[in-house]
């Protein structure tokens, strides 16, 4: 399965477009909030970083045998996330062969998903990632690690990462709202430095997963 699917990613990327998606999870929380960020985090890249990515985004459950179509889904939120046996497996499986899930905690999620990260790798450590991680280095560099979006409570922006035979399979911001920089101007307020920062933050991690 595994050669399968990076021999998908392979073919994905060298296609005339890449598709990225949403995941829609279960347990109450807002799966669905920065409607705007995906949108226009790849109109961002499609102009500065050479991608060439379907313009809206697609929704996927996780236990959908779909998932293991995107080499990129990022989930967002606020609330209660639960993973069922069938959402376990089936992430498990999508991240072992290849893809890569983005978890960008919007403020209320930490709490739940950490242990729902658990099931998925019930051996493995969520591992903070150091500033001089690729991740950081290109296209845009970020010589202190994961930028700082939106202050809330005071306390630094922190990257942690899952690792699969020493690849990084999923990225969970935390304390950062890099979402929240992606969604239109109007929408937060934010001045167009925090935008271009977290657009850029961006960027790298679409970078990094389809040139690793």
């Amino acid at each position: 399965m595994k050669k399968i699917f990076f021999l998908f990613l392979l073919v994905s990327v060298s296609s005339f477009s890449q598709e990225i998606a949403l995941l829609k999870y279960s347990g109450g929380g807002d799966w669905y909030a920065n409607p705007t960020s995906l949108p226009n985090l790849i109109k961002f890249c499609n102009a500065n970083i050479n991608t060439r990515i379907k313009p809206k985004p697609s929704t996927v459950e996780p236990s959908n045998p779909d998932l293991l179509s995107y080499p990129f889904v990022h989930m967002t939120g606020h609330g209660n996330v639960v993973f069922s046996d069938s959402d376990v497996t089936n992430l498990r499986n999508y991240l072992n062969g290849g893809g890569f899930l983005h978890i960008d905690d919007n403020y209320g999620m930490d709490q739940y998903i950490r242990k729902e990260i658990k099931k998925i790798f019930p051996n493995n450590n969520l591992i903070e990632l150091p500033a001089n991680h690729p991740i950081f280095q290109k296209p845009f560099p970020f010589p202190n690690g994961l930028p700082k979006i939106h202050e809330h409570d005071g306390t630094r922006a922190q990257a942690f990462g899952i690792f699969v035979d020493n690849k990084l399979v999923l990225l969970y911001t935390y304390e950062c709202d890099l979402g929240d920089g992606w969604e239109d101007p109007e929408v937060h307020n934010d001045p167009l430095a925090v935008r271009e920062k977290a657009l850029k933050m961006g960027a790298n991690i679409i970078n990094y997963i389809f040139t690793n």
